[in-house]
């Protein structure tokens, strides 16, 4: 019999046991009866219990098909079975017998079959035991939320809520993380709106007194990283009177996820006096690393990479693909792929991950062959594996494999073209001068062209200097974006590499109506494992004439053999002179010249730039890396521009 116990071989009295079923009656006097010694029947609960544990269900089933007296334990640990072993046939059998033995209206046991249902990916089941049961304790509303908000129908979830705080049921310091998640998984188009229940329940939160609950403040933090109100996601983490690990790595996440790497840094070296070296874990590991690869760190990203080494944090995937992405973004793209070949267990964001990384870096084949070696393993391609192999395609004008991709993603693998997608093709098809074609995708578009499609279309307009059609794309960005000065300040470029003067005025005139200003240029640099920050013609730096002197140096050797300054970004009526002083400013010049007056002979320098490298940059960073025998890896918002004895990587098409 399985090893179970021997059953005593004199019979006892049976008894039977009513208790209310809910779990939180338990302490209650149970009523007792005892029927005769000659109707006794063994209990088969017990065998049951044991094999629900070892997972056997079908003999678990056998047994409860025979048991007339099945207990709430009994079909607690079956219905965890049924989960553990995501068998939904077993599920819904369990659930028959359940309904079958009068315990349907158990809300404790309706509470464990919701769980289970959400665990299996049966929403609508989830909600029929949520309605069909009578007594709807906190437990149950609770459990619905989160089903809810693990599907990712968060609207749904929210409205139940309200629903809660409407029919007076009280919230307890479960429901409020359940309802903030649900916030944060809502759907993109309704993020104002929800951003305000947001807000509205953490008014709840602070008047019940559960803002003291680390689990509810975590959330938060969570919930206002979603919306970019970083200043508002500290003022609840520095309001926790303690903090856990998650606690800490949900406001280093916020920090990197936000585009404020360098604070994410400093928070981390802040957790470490605090509670010390062991504390941080994966989800840490993984936001430091988003930090580093945002800054291109290098040095950071190492000692990171030791830490992680030291205490067994490289055999986690989420780890081993942020170590990937951060040397890829870091510019060592020979260590990313050494640790990719490494890994014992690939999943499709590791894979995504390093054909991203050869794209970035302008090896467009390699991305490619890669994604073809990924096909063979037998992983499964999903969206972002697509916009990563055809923004791979784009950087290095591979347009023939490109258009054979974008078919394949919908022929072969039923992926249907997200606008990523669409802007990727716009993106290819205009860099390589086919303005038309990108156009007509645009019109063909089975979906409405959002901001990103079109802002590839004027960027290829740009650089192809085609007047019209960037005139077109223009009108549209200014309807989506009205507020977003780099469409205007992109058009006005346009309009002053045609020499079109009027136009150029015309646009700066709308920039100041709407008092709008240019995003100003920033580039970081890592030096000794130290980031430090360069706005354009910075006049703050420490080292600040240093930096003007070494420049105005290489301005004039480089003049003697042939530069022209490219001053057409200069967008104000200044003389030539001056617009060659604002030019000679640029973030990444003083950046550049930093790093040659801080770093070793012979050393890299890396840089990040949170624009477009601009073509006057491009061209005095070849002859910088030319006449100092110095490599330079810059980082621009769109790829890697890897300069070398006077040569670019991206071969000047970028």
């Amino acid at each position: 019999m399985l090893g179970f116990p021997a059953l005593p071989l004199t019979p006892k009295p049976h008894c039977r046991i009513f208790t209310n079923t809910c779990h939180s009656y338990h302490n209650q006097t149970p009523t007792i009866t005892c029927s005769s010694s000659s109707s006794f029947k063994p209990t088969k609960n017990p065998q049951i219990q044991h094999l629900s544990k070892q997972g056997h269900l079908k003999q678990a089933l056998h047994f409860l098909s025979q048991e007339p007296n099945p207990s709430q334990q009994t079909y607690e640990l079956l219905l965890l079975a049924c989960t553990n072993h995501r068998s939904l046939p077993h599920a819904a059998a369990v659930h028959k017998h359940l309904i079958d033995d009068g315990f349907d209206q158990d809300p404790f046991l309706a509470t464990k079959l919701i769980n289970m249902y959400s665990q299996l990916d049966c929403l609508d089941e989830a909600r029929r035991v949520f309605q069909k049961t009578q007594e709807k304790t906190i437990f149950l509303w609770n459990a619905l939320v989160r089903a809810l908000t693990l599907a990712g129908e968060g609207a749904e979830a929210i409205a139940l809520y309200q629903e809660m705080i409407r029919i007076g049921v009280a919230c307890d310091r479960f429901t409020y993380p359940h309802v903030l998640k649900a916030c944060v998984v809502s759907s993109p188009s309704s993020s104002i709106s929800v951003f305000h229940v947001g807000k509205a329940i953490h008014t709840h939160i602070l008047r019940r007194g559960f803002e003291t609950q680390v689990h509810v403040a975590t959330t938060l933090v969570d919930f206002y990283s979603k919306f970019g109100l970083v200043s508002y996601a500290r003022r609840v983490f520095d309001g926790m009177p303690e903090k856990n690990v998650v606690s800490w790595s949900a406001m280093i996440g916020c920090y990197a996820k936000n585009s404020r790497p360098c604070e994410a840094l400093e928070l981390f070296h802040e957790m470490i006096e605090e509670v010390g070296d062991d504390y941080p874990n994966s989800v840490t590991m993984v936001g430091l690393l988003q930090a580093c690869a945002a800054l291109s760190a290098l040095g950071q990203g190492k000692v990171l990479h030791a830490y992680s080494l030291r205490k067994g944090l490289d055999s986690i995937v989420s780890v081993v693909n942020a170590l990937v992405t951060m040397y890829v973004k870091c510019g060592s793209l020979e260590a990313a792929r050494q640790i990719f070949d490494q890994m014992c267990r690939k999943d499709v964001v590791s894979w995504n991950a390093m054909i991203s990384g050869y794209g970035i870096h302008g090896f467009g084949r390699e991305a490619i062959r890669l994604f073809e070696e990924m096909m063979g393993a037998g992983v499964e391609p999903n969206v972002i594996t697509f916009v990563s192999v055809l923004e791979a395609c784009s950087h290095v004008g591979l347009v023939e494999e490109g258009k054979g991709l974008f078919e394949c993603m919908v022929r072969k693998y039923r992926i249907f073209p997200s606008v990523e997608h669409y802007a990727c093709m716009v993106d290819l098809l205009g860099r390589a001068g086919q303005l038309d074609e990108a156009a007509k995708i645009i019109e063909m578009m089975r979906i409405e062209p959002d901001p990103i499609v079109w802002s590839s279309l004027l960027g290829a307009c740009r650089i192809h200097g085609n007047v019209e059609l960037a005139e077109r794309a223009s009108i549209r960005l200014f309807e989506l974006e009205p507020l977003n000065a780099g469409n205007y300040v992109l058009l006005a470029d346009i309009y002053s590499e045609a020499r079109m003067w009027d136009d150029v005025d015309r646009v700066k005139k709308l920039l100041e109506a709407r008092g709008l200003r240019k995003v100003p240029g920033c580039s970081w640099i890592e030096v000794k494992k130290k980031i430090y920050s360069f706005v354009s013609v910075d006049e703050l730096n420490p080292q600040i004439e240093q930096l003007h002197a070494l420049l105005l140096q290489l301005s004039t050797e480089m003049k003697d053999r042939g530069y022209v300054p490219d001053t057409k970004v200069v967008l104000y009526e200044l003389d030539e002179n001056e617009k060659e002083r604002i030019v000679l400013g640029h973030s990444e010049k003083l950046a550049v010249a930093f790093g040659l007056i801080n770093s070793k002979n012979g050393e890299t320098i890396r840089i990040t730039k949170n624009l477009r490298l601009c073509e006057d940059c491009h061209t005095v960073t070849k002859f910088i890396s030319k006449f100092t025998n110095t490599e330079i890896l810059v980082r621009d918002v769109n790829r890697f521009h890897h300069f070398k004895d006077g040569v670019c990587s991206c071969a000047d098409y970028w």
